[in-house]
């Protein structure tokens, strides 16, 4: 059995919300109420919470959450469509570690709610976790 970690976020709007993860970041919705929603996030649940209590400024450290990719062409496809449906970036496309075994590629999107998500792909998949 697949198990599947889960993470709750607040959001200040789930209109606004739906519309990013659901129309532009292409998540599935798995259930609405009044004051959440429940996404299928690239396999993994992520519930955003109706909320006041959001950042007003974020921040990348200490709190941000995404995935990383196994498959370069799943995380190539990923950005493509993040530029071609205009999703906010909070930091683009970019190399760490270059030329160490930790080498990889990451982008940070930012939602309506200010939480801050992470796409990597680290060209050594021995370094995943």
């Amino acid at each position: 059995m697949h198990n599947v970690f889960h993470l709750a976020i607040p959001a200040r709007d789930l209109d606004e919300t739906y519309d990013f993860y659901v129309t532009k970041l292409g998540c599935k919705l798995a259930r609405r109420y009044a004051d959440r929603i429940t996404l299928d996030f690239f396999g993994d649940q992520v519930v955003c919470h109706l909320s006041n209590d959001y950042a007003t400024e974020p921040k990348m450290y200490p709190r941000h959450f995404g995935i990383t990719f196994k498959d370069k062409l799943s995380f190539d496809n990923l950005y493509k469509l993040a530029k071609q449906r205009e999703i906010p970036f909070f930091e683009d496309m970019g190399r760490r570690f270059e030329g160490l075994i930790e080498e990889h590629l990451t982008f940070f999107l930012i939602d309506p709610s200010n939480n801050l998500l992470e796409f990597k792909y680290y060209f050594d998949d021995r370094m995943m976790y």
